[in-house]
This record gives C-alpha cells, sequence and structure tokens, in this order.
C-alpha cells in the first residue's frame, strides 16, 4: 500500500461536477492499494497516518500530529501509484485488483474514523476532480 500524504490548508474532492468530500486543516491522501496488500496493511497505515507529526509546533519545527492540530483527512482511491513507467505506456500489474483495493480501501477509512473528527473520501474509482492548497508544500509518501 502507498500513501502520497499532503499537508493541506484546505482540499476538496468532486466527481461529474459535485463536491462528495471537503477538508479544511489536515491531509488530502492518495491511496494507492499494491496486489500484495493485506487488511493489516491497510490498519497499519490507517494507524501511522494518524500519528506521524508533520504539522509545526509554536517553534516552527514539524512536531505535531493529526490529532495535535485536530486536523481533518481527504482520502482518494489511486491505483496510478503503481504505476511501472519502465517503458513509455505504463503498466498496472502490481496494483490490487479492484477488488481487494476497494475492500481495503474502506477498511482504511473504518480503521481512521474513530481516530479524525472528519474523514472525507471521494468515490472508489470514479473520475474524481481533486483541488487542495498544499500548505508548505509538505508531502511525505508511507509505504507498507
Amino acid at each position: 500500500m502507498k500513501l502520497v500524504i499532503q499537508r493541506v490548508t484546505e482540499g476538496s474532492v468532486s466527481v461529474e461536477g459535485n463536491v462528495v468530500g471537503q477538508i479544511g486543516l489536515g491531509y488530502v491522501v492518495f491511496l494507492g492499494v499494491g496486489a500484495q496488500d493485506t487488511e493489516e496493511t491497510a490498519r497499519k497505515l490507517a494507524d501511522k497516518l494518524v500519528k506521524i507529526r508533520i504539522f509545526a509546533d509554536a517553534d516552527g519545527k514539524t512536531n505535531l500530529s493529526l490529532k495535535d492540530v485536530d486536523g481533518e483527512v481527504l482520502v482518494i482511491s489511486q491505483f496510478t501509484l503503481y504505476a511501472d513507467c519502465k517503458k513509455n505506456r505504463p503498466s498496472f500489474c502490481h496494483a490490487g485488483n479492484p477488488e481487494l483495493a476497494e475492500q481495503l480501501y474502506e477498511i482504511f477509512l473504518e480503521q481512521l474514523r474513530p481516530q479524525v473528527r472528519s474523514v472525507q473520501h471521494g468515490i472508489f474509482g470514479a473520475d474524481m476532480k481533486v483541488s487542495l492548497c498544499n500548505d508548505g508544500p509538505f508531502t511525505v509518501l508511507l509505504e507498507a
């Protein structure tokens, strides 16, 4: 599983012109599921996401977690994180199949909900338009 985490001041996702998820201060997370990922992987990374300390404290040091700042999360499924670009046309053979990916995406969201004030998300498999204001910019990659 791969997570691209962007620290944001705001973010939203729209499907067919309708906003389906929107947050203020927090993380926009692009989540990719690999063919070898499990429920344990999804739960482990959700817990790590909540604990990672990438918000600035009063001294300007990245020392605060999502919980410390009462932040929100917007999760977007993105199988293209598993693109193999060795050739000019990307291959997605390492991405999890849609059934596995959707199941682990839902488990990831379920694991976050009791830990985060607001968990928003896109629609799995939909053509989505994502808008965000990256704060910093600050972007990190988590993999399991």
